[in-house]
């Protein structure tokens, strides 16, 4: 016993799907883009970032760990 097959009922159109990005679905990863580059171009203008002393231990710990 075949089983019923199942054809589609409209073929697939050749014209282009219409759809539009949003402005800044390109200017959001293009500015992180840029900024990331001027970092590495120019990284003494990255500062460290002033935190909770007890993280800077945990994450060396972590470090110290992983490099064993």
């Amino acid at each position: 016993m075949s089983a019923p097959t199942h054809t589609r009922p409209h073929p697939a159109t050749p014209g282009g799907v219409g759809t539009r990005l949003p402005w800044w679905a390109l200017a959001l990863p293009t500015l992180a883009f840029v900024t990331l580059l001027a970092l590495i171009l120019h990284p003494s203008d990255a500062h460290a970032a002033t935190g909770d002393p007890a993280i800077a231990h945990l994450v060396e710990r972590v470090r110290d760990l992983l490099s064993r």
